[in-house]
């Protein structure tokens, strides 16, 4: 017998849910329209919420919400930030949603989340120790190769989780990116990215019309998390912010890898 809050998925991709999983999915829509102004870690909050609501099939019915939260987004962060760091890392994040595509059709459902959460934990790791050598790894994450491994790995986490938000973020901050400017950039970056994932999701059956619907019915609690994340991002100084980034990816990561 599934739990209380546990969605199902009839055949044909119909989506039920109980009361206490509507509680919840409100809570997962809340969680994506924070995450999108700057707190990625915020975001694997409805990562998990829809992987344990749906399962394997969250990652498509999650992605639609996604990419409504990007094109919000975008136009109240365009100011900040710039394209060029996102041609950069768009080749290896291709790259990385075609390896992705393969592990998400081949790959157990478990064994994928470790992946992932066995990522973020890395970059989390990497994050710790940036200001140990600070010149070194200045350099280091400068080079093209850092931007090669950290675009192949969000592709790939973006891909089989759609939990690509700390890896990025992780990877800018590491570059001494400002968090208006790495919020601007993030808009970029994963509004383009989400729109070309979309065919792939959808030729899996993972997106289709009665999950279209669902997702409509969870626009406006969207919106809510992206004001209250505007509003929480301006208040917050860089240090805090960079921390907070640290804690949410560290602990959403450490959930997906061990559990």
């Amino acid at each position: 017998m599934s739990p209380w809050w546990q969605g199902t998925l009839a055949p044909g991709m119909e989506i039920e849910l109980t009361t206490g999983g509507w509680v919840w999915a409100l809570v997962a829509a809340l969680a994506v329209g924070i995450s999108k102004t700057g707190f990625g870690g915020v975001g694997l909050v409805a990562v998990s919420i829809m992987v344990e609501l749906f399962g394997k099939p969250s990652v498509g019915i999650l992605l639609p919400m996604l990419i409504f939260a990007d094109i919000s987004v975008y136009p109240v962060f365009r100011k900040h930030g710039a394209w060029g760091p996102v041609w950069k890392l768009l080749p290896p994040t291709l790259l990385g949603c075609v390896a992705g595509y393969f592990v998400l059709d081949w790959m157990a459902e478990e064994s994928a989340r470790s992946v992932v959460g066995g990522i973020i934990v890395a970059m989390v790791g990497v994050q710790f120790f940036r200001n140990v050598g600070r010149e070194s790894f200045d350099r280091l994450a400068r080079s093209r190769e850092a931007g090669l491994a950290a675009g192949f790995a969000a592709g790939t986490a973006t891909m089989v989780a759609n939990a690509a938000g700390p890896i990025f973020q992780l990877y800018l901050l590491s570059r001494r990116f400002e968090k208006l400017e790495l919020i601007g950039v993030g808009a970029r970056f994963f509004l383009l990215v989400n729109i070309l994932k979309a065919p792939f999701l959808g030729g899996m059956s993972f997106i289709t019309g009665e999950s279209l619907l669902f997702n409509l019915k969870l626009l406006p609690v969207i919106l809510l998390g992206i004001f209250l994340g505007r509003h929480l991002v301006h208040v917050v100084s860089q240090r805090l912010f960079e921390w907070l980034v640290i804690l949410f990816a560290l602990v959403a990561g450490g959930r997906l890898f061990l559990f």
